[in-house]
């Protein structure tokens, strides 16, 4: 399992729940498409985070690396639809960050270390 994260900050005049719409439009369309497995919006709470934290984490789960390369191609078709609702998350976001995790150790490693 692949876990692609994004810490993001809205623009200033952003609202908040207008975000979390076009997020769950976007990410249940890339779903729905099979270029992912499943995904979540978590906000910070209390203000209760280091500077370096953004607002929102957008966590987005798949299976391998080619399953990713698949949503990043969705993204990128001139498809007028995906553009709308990609569109509709991008223009809301002030700054972000991304990450790649894994889960570790990962199954092929695991099967590795057995073999010793």
């Amino acid at each position: 399992m692949n876990r692609y994260i994004a810490m993001i900050d809205l623009k200033q005049e952003a609202k908040a729940l207008a975000f979390a719409s076009a997020v769950d439009a976007w990410m249940t369309h890339l779903q729905n498409a099979g270029t992912i497995r499943s995904w979540r919006l978590t906000r910070q709470k209390l203000n209760l985070a280091a500077d370096r934290f953004r607002d929102f984490i957008i966590e987005i789960e798949v299976d391998d690396l080619a399953q990713l390369d698949k949503a990043f191609r969705l993204a990128g078709t001139h498809d007028e639809d995906v553009a709308t609702l990609h569109r509709a998350v991008h223009d809301l976001i002030a700054e972000i960050d991304f990450a790649l995790y894994r889960d570790y150790p990962d199954p092929e490693r695991a099967e590795r270390m057995a073999l010793l």
